[in-house]
């Protein structure tokens, strides 16, 4: 493996929180026992579970906060979730996916 290279368990990784995070219908599933054959811990995926399933369920409330409030009358407050400045939240646990 060369340096341009990752990890066979990085990818793994990388492919349970992508599946996840766009709630593909395979889930990852497959990943998981690639991942315990590669040695990652089970407190290791499940740092990334609770970092995928964040993104995917704040992606999902920003969605639905912007289209709530496009079908507000114009005189409405702007939506609570809209935060321009804040690139990341920390998971419920208090993980930080930045």
């Amino acid at each position: 493996m060369n340096q341009t290279e990752l990890h066979p368990s990085i990818i793994s990784l990388v492919s349970l929180s992508a599946m996840i995070a766009c709630n593909h219908p395979k889930q990852g599933l497959c990943q998981l026992d690639k991942l315990r054959e590669y040695g990652v811990t089970p407190e290791q995926i499940d740092m990334v579970i609770e970092i995928a399933r964040h993104f995917r369920d704040e992606a999902a409330r920003t969605f639905d906060a912007r289209f709530d409030e496009a079908m507000k009358p114009a005189v409405a407050a702007p939506a609570p979730e809209a935060t321009a400045g804040s690139c990341c939240t920390p998971t419920k646990s208090g993980i930080s996916c930045c």
